[in-house]
């Protein structure tokens, strides 16, 4: 089974904290919820999670990947990280994009980078809060997924993570039944746009917690989370997972 509830890291961690992490995650979590679960640390501390998970179900992720490798001073290529032991890599995240410039034609060529290198994607899209007030948000969301996957055949479990980007460590998010549409919405613009009519998982990020975890998963085309500030802690993070095993589909 895919990673479908993930735990983005971002700029965060230590070795020691790390280690309180993986010490308070595998002691709540349920065994059937392990193999569902995968976290992105920071590079830098990819070498010690492998390590500290290598007998355990988990996956590990990197939180990006370079669409090159060679003379690209700081970046990390999609080789790099499959050599360091992880199983996909996210790409697209909205701080990406807002604080590195990336655009759409850049996700496209991570995209096609892993792929060639048989890395499993998770692929962010979401629109600002002054394109979800105006009603126009499923026409933003199809200019991101066309200009990143049109034409190209998609495989190793491509997955797209709707992040609203107002959402993210706002503590407000939309309703599940909204994000249900959208998310529906997500995987038939994917479905049509790609080569081989790929449907993928589409997960949700933006302010989840286990508080409201339930809600969210109860809907049929919620396929998981992709979970930021609610990640840092191993035990509410693994109740998150726990929550998503228990859902009552």
């Amino acid at each position: 089974m895919s990673a479908l509830i993930i735990g983005n890291w971002k700029s965060n961690g230590s070795k020691e904290t790390n280690k309180l992490w993986i010490k308070d995650f595998f002691k709540h979590i349920k065994d059937d919820a392990e193999s569902i679960s995968a976290i992105c640390p920071p590079y830098v501390y990819l070498n010690q999670i492998v390590d500290l998970c290598k007998r355990s179900n988990i996956k590990i992720g990197s939180q990006d990947i370079d669409f090159s490798q060679g003379a690209r001073t700081g970046s990390i290529s999609a080789k790099a990280c499959k050599d360091l032991g992880c199983n996909f890599s996210i790409i697209g995240h909205s701080e990406r994009r807002e604080f590195f410039k990336e655009d759409n034609l850049d996700i496209r060529k991570k995209l096609i980078c892993a792929q060639d290198n048989n890395l499993k994607i998770v692929m962010c899209i979401g629109e600002p809060i002054e394109v979800y007030d105006s009603g126009t948000t499923k026409e933003f969301l199809k200019k991101q997924l066309i200009d990143s996957i049109d034409g190209l055949d998609l495989f190793n479990d491509f997955t797209i993570a709707y992040e609203p980007i107002w959402a993210i460590g706002s503590g407000k998010l939309p309703s599940s039944e909204e994000i249900n549409v959208i998310h529906l919405y997500i995987k038939d613009i994917v479905q049509s746009a790609s080569k081989n009519n790929f449907t993928p998982k589409v997960i949700y990020g933006g302010s989840v917690s286990s508080k409201n975890a339930e809600d969210l998963f109860k809907e049929d085309h919620i396929d998981g989370a992709l979970i930021g500030g609610a990640s840092l802690n191993g035990k509410e993070f693994a109740n998150i997972a726990n929550i998503y095993i228990n859902r009552g589909h």
